[in-house]
C-alpha cells in the first residue's frame, strides 16, 4: 500500500481487494518456482501442479483486471509487474507445450507475449534505476524470440532481435554490468540461427517467403487401398543433439529444431483464434494428441539419456513406437578386439560435464575398455523389447549398424552419410545435410546443387512434382516383395512414413550427384533396404533428373546411372 496513507483511511473492501491480490500473487510465484523441482520425465507426475499453477494464475490475471483502478491507487501496481504476470503466463503455456508436444499452446504462448509487447508493458522499465528489472524484459524478448522461431514467424524474429539489441545496448551502457558478453552471444545465437537455413525462397519483389515443414494435410502419401501395414503409432520421441559447433539457441541445435518440427503437424493459425486474453483455459485439451510427446535433450549426460530413455520405454501404451533420433559427435573405438560385440563400434557423444565417477572424472582408461561417455549400440538393446525407430546423424552412425534384434519386435535405424564432399562439410554448422533432407527434402536438394534462392513459382513446382515422387517411392517400399517387414510395420504412422520416403530420396539423390563418389558419403538403415526396388531403382532416378532439370542444375547429376560405376 502507498506510504503516504494511513491504512486506517483505506476503506475495507479495497484494504481486502489489495490483501486478496498480494496472496494470489504470492501463491502464483510459490507455484511457479515449484516447477523447477517437476520431473522433467514421465507424463503423469506434472500434470495436476500445472494444473494448480495455471488455475491461481487465472485468478490473478482476471483479478488485477476487474480491480486494475484500485490496485494502481491504493497497491501502486505498475505496468511492469501486470507484464511480469503476463510473461509468467506465456512460459507456462510454452512449458506446457515441451510437456504435451501440442502445437495449440505455442498459439497460446505467443498470444501473451505478443500482448506484453502491444500493451508496452515493460516501457517504463528503462526509467527505473534496477538493472534486475531490465534482466527481465531482456529475458521476455529471448523467450519471445523462442517462440516465435518454432512458430516461424520470421519476419517478427527479425524485428525482435533487433529491439532486443537496442534494449541490450541500452543496459549495458546505463548500468556497466558483468553479463554484457552473455547477452551479446544470445544475440549472435539467434542472428546465426535466423540464417541458418541454406536456400532461400523469394518472391517477384525478392522478399523472403517464410514455409513451413511441420506436417500438413495432403503431404503424406495415402496408403493404397488394400495395403497391409502395421497399425503401430508414434507416441514417443527423444531428440538428442550434442554436436560440436553447431547453430544453437536457447537449448535447441538447428539438427534438433528441424527434427523436432518434422515430428509436429502444423498448428492452428492464430488468425482464425479469437484471442483468449484474459480467458486462460489450459485444461480444454485436444480430444486426440495430434503429435508424438517428445523429449528435447541438449548436450544430456550418459545417466540423463538413460533415464529418460526409460521413461519413455515404461510409459510407451501398447502398439506404439519410441522413436530415437541422435545428432551428435561420433566416438569411434580405441582398438580393435577379437570379438566384436555391440561395445566394439563406438557410438555417439553423450555429456561428461556432469557425469563423475567415484567423485572425479576418470583421466586415463585402459585400451581395453570402452568409451564411457558414449551411447553404444549396446546400450539400446534393452529397449528393443519394444517398437523402436533410430535415426543416427553422426560421424560414426555406422556404428548402428551392428543391431541385433534380439526380441523380434520392429526396429528400423536410419544412418546418416559419415562422409562428406568438402563443399558439404564446410555448411556443417548451419545443420546436418541428412537431418535437412528429413526435414525438407527439396531444401537439401536445391543446397547440395549449390542453389542460395529459388523462386516462389519454381519452389511451389517442384514440391508439387516432389508429392507425386513420394507417392511413387511410397509404392516402391510397400510393393517390393523383398523389403524387411519392419519397414511396412512402421508404415502405417504418418510420421514414420514421411521419414522413410524421405529417407529412399535422400539415398537415391546422393548416390546420382556426382560429388558424392564415395560409399560412406551414402545414408545406411539397419535392416538394409533391397536397392534395386529403392534407392537405386530407375523410376526414381528418372525423377531425381527430371527435378535436377527443372532446378536447371541437371549438369551436376550423373544422366546414366551406369556412369557412376
Amino acid at each position: 500500500m502507498t506510504g503516504a496513507e494511513n491504512e486506517d483511511d483505506i476503506p475495507l473492501g479495497e484494504r481486502k481487494t489489495v490483501t486478496d491480490f498480494c496472496y494470489l500473487l504470492d501463491k502464483s510465484k510459490q507455484l511457479f518456482n515449484g516447477l523447477r523441482d517437476l520431473p522433467q520425465y514421465g507424463h503423469k507426475q506434472w500434470q495436476s501442479y500445472f494444473g494448480r499453477t495455471f488455475d491461481v494464475y487465472t485468478k490473478l490475471w482476471k483479478f488485477q483486471q476487474q480491480h486494475r483502478q484500485v490496485l494502481d491507487s491504493r497497491y501502486g501496481l505498475k505496468r511492469w509487474q501486470i507484464g511480469e504476470v503476463a510473461s509468467k503466463i506465456g512460459q507456462l503455456y510454452y512449458h506446457y507445450y515441451l510437456r504435451t508436444s501440442e502445437t495449440s499452446y505455442l498459439n497460446e504462448a505467443f498470444s501473451f507475449y505478443s500482448a506484453i509487447r502491444q500493451r508496452s508493458y515493460y516501457f517504463q522499465v528503462n526509467k527505473e534505476d534496477r538493472p534486475e528489472l531490465v534482466v527481465k524484459k531482456l529475458r521476455y524478448y529471448a523467450r519471445y524470440i523462442v517462440v516465435c522461431l518454432l512458430l516461424n514467424k520470421m519476419d517478427l524474429v527479425k524485428v525482435l532481435v533487433k529491439e532486443l539489441s537496442e534494449e541490450i545496448e541500452d543496459y549495458t551502457q546505463r548500468f556497466n554490468t558483468e553479463d554484457q558478453l552473455e547477452w551479446n552471444l544470445v544475440l549472435q545465437e539467434v542472428a546465426a540461427f535466423v540464417e541458418a537455413d541454406p536456400v532461400v525462397v523469394l518472391n517477384d519483389n525478392n522478399s523472403v517467403v517464410v514455409t513451413s515443414n511441420r506436417l500438413q494435410e495432403g503431404s503424406v502419401p495415402p496408403l493404397e487401398q488394400g495395403m497391409v501395414v502395421g497399425q503401430l503409432v508414434l507416441a514417443d520421441a527423444l531428440i538428442i543433439g550434442n554436436c560440436n559447433n553447431q547453430v544453437k539457441f536457447s537449448e535447441l541445435t538447428i539438427d534438433m529444431f528441424r527434427m523436432l518440427q518434422a515430428l509436429e503437424r502444423e498448428p492452428v493459425n492464430l488468425a482464425t483464434q479469437t484471442s483468449k486474453q484474459g480467458t486462460l483455459e489450459p485444461n480444454e485439451k485436444p480430444a486426440k494428441r495430434e503429435n508424438p510427446h517428445k523429449y528435447l535433450l541438449y548436450k544430456p549426460t550418459f545417466s540423463q539419456l538413460f533415464t529418460f530413455l526409460s521413461a519413455s520405454f515404461k510409459e510407451l501404451p501398447a502398439n506404439s513406437v519410441l522413436l530415437v533420433y541422435l545428432s551428435a559427435t561420433g566416438v569411434f573405438p580405441a582398438g580393435h578386439s577379437d570379438y566384436e560385440g555391440p561395445y566394439d563400434f563406438g557410438g555417439v557423444l553423450t555429456n561428461t560435464n556432469r557425469d563423475v565417477v567415484n567423485g572425479e572424472t576418470v583421466q586415463k582408461r585402459n585400451q581395453a575398455q570402452k568409451e564411457m561417455h558414449c551411447l553404444h549400440p549396446g546400450d539400446l538393446f534393452p529397449f528393443t523389447r519394444k517398437p523402436l525407430f533410430v535415426i543416427v546423424d553422426s560421424s560414426n552412425s555406422t556404428a548402428y549398424k551392428n543391431f541385433t534384434n534380439l526380441f523380434g519386435q520392429p526396429l528400423v535405424c536410419l544412418l546418416s552419410p559419415t562422409v562428406y564432399p568438402k563443399s558439404v562439410q564446410d555448411q556443417s554448422q548451419r545443420g546436418s545435410l541428412f537431418t535437412l533432407f528429413l526435414y525438407s527434402p527439396l531444401l537439401a536438394f536445391s543446397s547440395v546443387c549449390g542453389l542460395s534462392n529459388v523462386r516462389r513459382g519454381l519452389w511451389e513446382r517442384a514440391q508439387e512434382f516432389l508429392r507425386k515422387v513420394y507417392r511413387d517411392i511410397g509404392q516402391m517400399i510397400t510393393r517390393s516383395r523383398t523389403i524387411d517387414q519392419a519397414f511396412l510395420q512402421f508404415f502405417g504412422d504418418e510420421f514414420l512414413r514421411l521419414l522413410l520416403i524421405r529417407f529412399v530420396f535422400c539415398s537415391a539423390a546422393l548416390r546420382l550427384h556426382k560429388l558424392f563418389r564415395e560409399a560412406q558419403s551414402f545414408p545406411e538403415s539397419y535392416p538394409e533396404l533391397p536397392k534395386q526396388d529403392t534407392v537405386e531403382s530407375s523410376v526414381l532416378q528418372k525423377h531425381i533428373l527430371e527435378l535436377a532439370t527443372m532446378l536447371d542444375v541437371q549438369s551436376l547429376f550423373w544422366d546414366d546411372s551406369l556412369e557412376a560405376y
